[in-house]
């Protein structure tokens, strides 16, 4: 098996949504049980540094953040920016994905 850019940066790409996906559990979590809390600073900007999915789905999934108009709407638009990243890498064909 070829170890390519296009396989790294998928790999790389999937760490960082889960990762983002994560912290949205923990941070969960912890508003729960009030304790430290992971700013929503940190939060959005794991999601618009290529965590977009992970975040998007995290705060459904551990329904969080969910009612606030700010993530209700900068979520969204970093899975859009990061689609629209990943789409530009393929276009100028630094990430190749066989399909």
């Amino acid at each position: 098996m070829e170890i390519t850019l296009g396989k790294v940066l998928l790999i790389i790409y999937i760490i960082i949504n889960l990762i983002s996906f994560a912290m949205m559990g923990i941070d969960k979590l912890r508003a729960e049980r009030d304790a430290w809390r992971i700013s929503e600073k940190t939060l959005l900007l794991s999601a618009f540094l290529m965590g977009g999915v992970g975040s998007l789905v995290g705060s459904y999934v551990f329904r969080h953040k969910t009612q606030k108009l700010k993530f209700r709407i900068l979520l969204p638009l970093a899975l859009i920016l990061n689609l629209a990243v990943i789409a530009f890498a393929i276009k100028l064909r630094f990430w190749y994905l066989p399909i």
